[in-house]
């Protein structure tokens, strides 16, 4: 054995035996066994994913190699929060807008865009809707409208690659009501166009239910109470939803779940 992992006498075992004499063959294997137990030739891709660690590739080869390939190259996990009250006040618009880029293969988060939005429609929050969101109106005056917070969406969408007709990527919600109600709602008072991009989606409820075989009631805390995680961050901020949904995802991916779009299309 010419290297201490074993690797060489394994990758020999494998492609030499054919030209190898059967009695030195036979003896070679036998010297190898106490060295290696039962299964290692199975074993094989983690000690090559080890020797690949030792000159800095390994991380990439054992986070790809952990889990079934999705069928996107990347999630975009998206979480709003909006004006609130009771009774609920109408219209509502959109206050926090995250949104996680979670790369398909690794399932790791590789950039964030994060903006608070300024209401129009009703420009006071409500004691409730900070109770709520942990949002103070000091956080949403003289930000950005919902336009401007969108034209800005766009061109992160562009600068992360993510406009390529090559490269497959769908936003990721807990729920439908997001991009099924909110966005299309508020752009609709406002007159504004709703991106092609925001028309397909991945409702995490829906996937978790098909992962778990059980309906999560509670959102969020009940998709990390039944994957024994804990929750990150603060209920009701969107930019930790983003976290927990993006987390739940790695997990449910770990597991062999392939994400597939729930949403029907527009």
């Amino acid at each position: 054995v010419s290297d201490a992992s074993g690797c060489s006498m394994i990758a020999f075992l494998h492609t030499g035996a054919a030209k190898f004499p059967q009695n030195l063959l036979s003896r070679s294997r036998q010297a190898v066994s106490p060295l290696f137990p039962a299964g290692v030739l199975k074993g094989f891709s983690s000690i090559v994913s080890r020797k690949l660690a030792s000159h800095g590739f390994g991380a990439s080869m054992a986070a790809m190699s952990s889990f079934p390939p999705q069928r996107y190259h990347y999630f975009l996990v998206l979480d709003f929060e909006a004006t609130c009250d009771k009774p609920q006040i109408h219209p509502q618009e959109i206050i926090e807008f995250p949104i996680l880029k979670l790369n398909g293969r690794t399932m790791e988060i590789e950039s964030t865009f994060h903006m608070y939005v300024q209401p129009v429609v009703h420009p006071q929050l409500t004691p409730f809707c900070t109770e709520l969101t942990g949002i103070i109106q000091g956080m949403v005056d003289g930000q950005p409208s919902l336009q401007q917070v969108l034209e800005r969406v766009d061109e992160w969408m562009a600068k992360e690659g993510l406009l390529d007709p090559s490269v497959k990527s769908i936003f990721v919600t807990c729920g439908d009501w997001d991009l099924k109600v909110m966005l299309p709602g508020q752009c609709q008072y406002l007159g504004l166009p709703v991106a092609d991009y925001f028309k397909q989606w991945i409702n995490l409820k829906k996937a978790y239910s098909f992962a778990m075989g059980s309906w999560p009631k509670n959102g969020l805390l009940d998709m990390n109470k039944g994957l024994n995680l804990q929750h990150i961050g603060r209920p009701h901020s969107g930019i930790d939803d983003c976290k927990n949904i993006a987390n739940i995802m790695k997990t449910l991916a770990h597991r062999g779940f392939i994400f597939k779009q729930t949403s029907k299309p527009f």
